[in-house]
């Protein structure tokens, strides 16, 4: 029996998990779900975005699923994600852009992007200058570059992968990105069994425009991986179809890329499939290969036989009857 925290999550969010939690009950995961709330809910409820038994949850089972979070304006977050990330130190975030059909203008994508996720622009480290000025310290440290990129090269070996792709701007930024390129270097020499190549990040942009197929594994700082893996959502359909994981040492937070997406909240008609491939990506964390394939079949044959798609996806199924057509392909091989 797994131990997990839930955060429905704002929005659509609890209608997304609710699919989720079925589709993983049908396939015979065993998991004691402790659910806590964050975000506007938990603003409205508590007057605190992000409760402290909210994190004490999370360090306790190790793992959450999470549904998309909305961060009320003068909170002073400027993230809930942001926040947790900071606060859990999960400093990898992995996002997949895998195809599930043949339509589209692109196929047989199957990306993984590992986004170094404390630092660099992102660190927040910024202020003005005068009236007319502002600056914002980028910040790249050996360590940080170490552990990210032993864990995309980890993670690279794990999932059957063969080549690792640094990411950077080392031929502008020789200090801060020429620090994350020596040590991408030097971890490479650990994985013999990978191959290794470096790109320059808009290089790398339009390398996935023109032959996206000629690449695996990722790894880049925490900017070009925010920009990059939506760039490689759109290959695959959108943000939609995009799950996205943030891992550290001591925990992991699985959660659809995605916004809550206030507007659309208890009208059943969101696609519910990033959310569920985040759950996905969860059983794989947790070990449980064989049913994450499972959920991941039944979800590429409802693609292939197209009744049951969400209006995004050019049906007319709602919510919950995408996630019950899922639930009807586990059954077949």
């Amino acid at each position: 029996m797994y131990n997990v925290t839930l955060l429905p999550g704002d929005g659509v969010g609890p209608e997304l998990t609710s699919v989720v939690l079925e589709v993983l009950e049908a396939v015979g995961v065993p998991i004691r779900w402790e659910v806590k709330e964050a975000g506007m809910k938990s603003y409205e409820q508590v007057g605190e975005v992000l409760p402290q038994e909210v994190i004490d949850s999370i360090r306790k089972n190790k793992v959450a699923l999470k549904g998309p979070l909305t961060t009320p304006v003068g909170t002073g977050f400027r993230s809930v994600n942001v926040a947790l990330r900071k606060e859990l130190d999960l400093y990898a975030n992995v996002r997949p852009a895998k195809s599930l059909s043949d339509q589209g203008k692109y196929k047989n994508i199957d990306l993984i992007v590992v986004r170094e996720n404390t630092e660099d622009l992102y660190a927040g480290i910024e202020h003005m200058v005068g009236d007319d000025a502002a600056e914002s310290i980028k910040i790249i440290t050996r360590r940080g570059s170490e552990r990210i990129m032993r864990f995309a090269f980890q993670h690279a070996v794990e999932m059957g992968r063969n080549k690792v792709t640094a990411v950077h701007k080392a031929n502008i930024m020789k200090c801060t990105d020429g620090l994350f390129l020596t040590v991408a270097r030097d971890v490479a020499k650990e994985f013999p069994q990978v191959e290794f190549e470096d790109r320059i990040v808009d290089n790398m942009c339009m390398q996935l425009v023109m032959k996206p197929q000629e690449y695996d594994v990722l790894v880049m700082p925490n900017l070009y991986g925010d920009i990059v893996s939506d760039l490689c959502a759109g290959l695959i359909g959108g943000l939609g179809l995009a799950p996205g994981a943030n891992i550290g040492q001591e925990a992991a937070i699985f959660e659809p890329v995605h916004g809550s997406a206030p507007k659309y909240a208890g009208e059943n008609k969101v696609n519910p499939v990033a959310m569920l491939l985040s759950g996905v990506l969860m059983l794989r964390h947790l070990g449980e290969q064989e049913k994450a394939d499972k959920i991941e079949g039944a979800l590429k044959r409802v693609f292939t036989r197209g009744e049951s798609l969400t209006y995004d996806l050019g049906g007319q199924a709602t919510t919950t009857e995408m996630g019950r057509a899922v639930i009807e392909q586990l059954n077949y091989e």
